[in-house]
């Protein structure tokens, strides 16, 4: 495929943490032949017999296990996707590139299987791209804490730097209020101040004769309490 080049294998120098020969790479489906995965902490990358293969940047990697269903694939391996495209479909992502202007939020997927020979070696295959993954953090996932609004800076303040908010009391706040703000006021004032005095003649609600057997919300019983009526009861405060 297109998209295949030559270039050294990563070496010590770039942290490579497995060196697992006689595996053979798939991509979405295509069997790209049998080589060497090289998972080094700087990249991803696989090489035939040839010396022509391909690098994955860890950043580029959405997702990667180890896959042992064999419904999915006849054998187990190490499954990586990426947000990227490869090989044909890069081509025909170019030529229908105006097509897919209405998709632009819809990344591009390429999965790629790593099938070893020796299938014992998937746990510290997988292992080491743990390692190498955390080593590339997403910057998107980072950034996503930051508070994008104006913090509160109280050491700032405390010094007398920065802005400090301003309060009023009630009069003072009346005096900023517009012509239209103040009436506004009073309409809601008198609406508060009808509701009030309503409130014990409205249906369901407190009358007027009612109002004497009530104390602070509660009903209270006019009815003379026999002395030792509750006695023995066990009050909880």
């Amino acid at each position: 495929m297109s998209f295949l080049r030559s270039f050294p294998p990563p070496g010590s120098a770039e942290g490579l943490r497995q060196q697992q020969p006689d595996t053979e790479a798939v991509l979405n489906g295509k069997s790209l032949g049998t080589g060497t995965l090289y998972i080094a902490e700087s990249r991803l990358s696989w090489l035939d017999g040839s010396g022509l293969g391909f690098s994955l940047e860890y950043p580029t990697i959405s997702l990667h296990a180890v896959s042992r269903d064999l419904n999915a694939y006849p054998r187990e391996h190490l499954y990586v996707m990426v947000n990227a495209k490869f090989g044909e479909e890069s081509k025909e992502s170019v030529a229908d590139e105006e097509e897919e202007d209405s998709d632009d939020d819809i990344e591009p997927i390429a999965e790629f299987r790593f099938v070893p020979s020796d299938r014992s070696a998937l746990e510290a295959m997988f292992t080491a791209m743990c390692e190498c993954q955390a080593l590339h953090p997403d910057p998107e996932d980072e950034d996503s804490d930051d508070y994008d609004g104006e913090e509160y800076d109280v050491e700032a303040h405390e010094q007398g730097q920065g802005d400090i908010p301003t309060f009023y009391t009630y009069e003072e706040g009346l005096s900023h209020l517009t012509a239209e703000g103040q009436a506004t006021l009073e309409r809601l004032e008198g609406m508060l101040s009808q509701s009030v005095s309503s409130q014990y003649n409205m249906a369901g609600v407190r009358t007027e004769d009612s109002i004497r057997d009530y104390e602070d919300g509660m009903e209270v019983d006019t009815t003379p309490t026999v002395a030792g009526q509750f006695e023995d009861a066990d009050v909880d405060h």
